[in-house]
């Protein structure tokens, strides 16, 4: 019997069965449910979709594994990734690079402006860099620092972080995901960047004046607790601007468009050389040592990059956040997207997402409802699919025809496109985004979700845009 394309309401029954698999995880673990309790959901749900696909469609079981292999193939780049900000995040650490970027941080920036000036931070390096994941592990994860000193909500923190962070990604001519996208869709890539700013401009906009209105009502920190953290630090790391060498170099790659995963390696690498010359006493605590040798050294760097970290430095708010847990802390993540692949693939092989997206594509009447459903279906990707490049490319692939049916411009799916599966992902948590970015800043993805306004306000103002240039007649925009 040949494989056929499943009905939609057939289609659904793997979706509903894993959000509710979801609900009950959360209920059950709620913070701790990417722990293990998630990634059995995405299983289950992958369980009946291939369930359904073999008993009812005849689908084989070869169509699932070919789909598998390809899918997590096409990750295994990210996965890798993943490993080495792992590795940066401990090294940029215990070198003083991050404690020193804190210790300076705290005492020129203020608590009214932190939330405002941390987007536009981050939005400028992103923009630069084209990857919201290096600007997240590395500046990023120092603005935490400086936000938790100054007495402001990791939550605000971690969701202005990711706003400019996403923003600069989105509309960097370097970034793999805009190239991804406009390349998907036939489109020139900077028609498709210009084409961005009638959405992304708005929605940035809106986000800083959220961030500036309630930064300006924030009581921040008191003095003593922002002393008390300078102390901490000067006293455990030897505080020094020869640290903000390797962040420099590391600008210095990222500028010469240098591969991310060559990126992120060679600055844990110069980073740790950092740590050797000016944290030996750091490293000897890491590796249980009494004397400073090159055992000890080279025991506790390779903790460093692999391993948990703890450092005592009197003050238990701050060991906490200069905590570290290496490539080992990425573990939890890796297995995440596994998962979240796997049921991804299944879905893909047993043509249930084409089923559904046909479905969708079928009640397209208009400018507003072609753009809506795009929307819908670049979130809808990200929840199923599990990772941002996959759902770039199907929703470009899906809706190529029907845009040029109705006699819209390529620019306007790539657009479309980048404004729901790109910037949605990070608000997934099993989607790779989500859970890259939740595990770097220590912020869960529920948490700092209600605060990322540029990443849900993205979506909303594309259709807003839409329903304008439908009222109005305008196709230019």
């Amino acid at each position: 019997m040949n494989e056929k394309t499943p009905h939609p309401l057939v289609a659904f029954i793997p979706v509903v069965v894993l959000i509710a698999f979801l609900g009950v995880v959360i209920a059950l673990f709620g913070s701790d449910s990417l722990n293990g309790g998630s990634q059995i959901a995405l299983l289950m749900g992958m369980a009946v979709c291939v369930c359904i696909s073999m008993t009812v469609y005849r689908v084989k079981w070869k169509t699932f594994e070919k789909q598998i292999k390809n899918t997590v193939g096409e990750v295994s780049i990210t996965l890798l990734i993943l490993l080495c900000v792992g590795m940066l995040a401990g090294s940029w650490m215990i070198s003083g690079i991050v404690p020193t970027l804190i210790y300076y941080g705290v005492q020129i920036m203020s608590p009214q402006f932190f939330l405002i000036s941390a987007c536009m931070i981050c939005a400028l390096v992103s923009l630069l860099s084209g990857s919201s994941w290096t600007t997240i592990a590395t500046i990023g994860v120092a603005l935490l620092g400086i936000g938790h000193a100054l007495g402001v909500s990791e939550a605000w923190t971690a969701g202005a972080i990711i706003s400019g962070a996403y923003f600069g990604d989105k509309m960097s001519p370097l970034s793999d995901t805009t190239i991804l996208a406009s390349s998907s869709t036939g489109t020139d890539l900077f028609v498709h960047i210009r084409y961005m700013v009638y959405t992304t401009g708005p929605t940035f906009l809106i986000t800083i004046v959220i961030f500036f209105i309630t930064g300006l009502g924030a009581a921040g920190g008191t003095e003593l607790q922002v002393s008390d953290y300078t102390e901490g630090l000067e006293h455990t790391f030897n505080i020094s601007l020869w640290t903000l060498l390797v962040p420099l170099l590391t600008g210095v790659l990222i500028a010469k468009r240098v591969p991310s995963l060559i990126v992120l390696f060679a600055s844990s690498v110069m980073a740790g050389i950092v740590a050797l010359i000016l944290q030996p006493h750091i490293l000897c605590q890491i590796a249980g040592g009494n004397e400073i040798n090159a055992t000890t050294l080279t025991q506790g760097l390779a903790i460093t990059y692999y391993g948990s970290t703890a450092v005592d430095t009197g003050n238990a708010s701050l060991n906490d956040l200069i905590s570290t847990s290496g490539m080992a802390g990425m573990l939890n993540t890796i297995w995440l997207i596994l998962c979240a692949m796997c049921f991804g693939a299944a879905m893909v092989a047993s043509k249930m997402i084409e089923s559904i997206t046909q479905m969708i594509i079928s009640l397209v009447k208009s400018r507003v409802s072609l753009v809506s459903s795009t929307v819908g279906t670049g979130i809808f990707l990200n929840i199923t699919t599990g990772d941002q490049f996959i759902s770039i490319v199907l929703n470009a692939n899906m809706y190529k025809e029907a845009y040029k049916e109705q006699g819209f411009e390529s620019k306007l799916l790539s657009r479309t496109t980048e404004d729901a599966a790109t910037v949605t992902s990070v608000l997934i948590p099993w989607n790779t985004c989500g859970m890259t970015q939740s595990t770097v800043l220590g912020v869960p993805t529920l948490t700092y979700l209600p605060y990322c306004f540029f990443n849900y306000l993205s979506p909303l103002m594309s259709i807003i845009v839409a329903v304008i240039c439908e009222k109005t007649g305008n196709r230019k925009r």
